[in-house]
């Protein structure tokens, strides 16, 4: 199930931002027995970098994420921990 959700959230970002780098993480083992994981739905940490998130502040990046993954928030998602970078931003560490 988890590699199907992670496939279905980067067919979404990939369509909807085209980004430079993308890497999802399933971090649901992390939160057993947490009232959040009874639902069956996941905790994910995405990781995007994208030339276009220049000038953008980080709510802006964030948004562009939570709707590329849209209804996947209803169904599939519980958490979603993002990390949205430009590539210079990501350069420099």
């Amino acid at each position: 199930m988890s590699e199907q959700r992670i496939a279905a959230m980067r067919e979404r970002i990939t369509a909807a931002l085209a980004p430079d780098e993308l890497e999802i993480e399933d971090q649901s083992h992390l939160h057993a027995g947490h009232a959040g994981a009874k639902s069956g739905k996941g905790h994910f940490d995405v990781f995007v970098v994208r030339a276009a998130f220049e000038g953008k502040p980080l709510i802006q990046r964030h948004r562009a994420v939570y709707s590329a993954v849209g209804e996947l928030m209803d169904t599939d998602i519980h958490a979603l921990s993002i990390s949205a970078k430009t590539p210079a931003e990501n350069n420099s560490q």
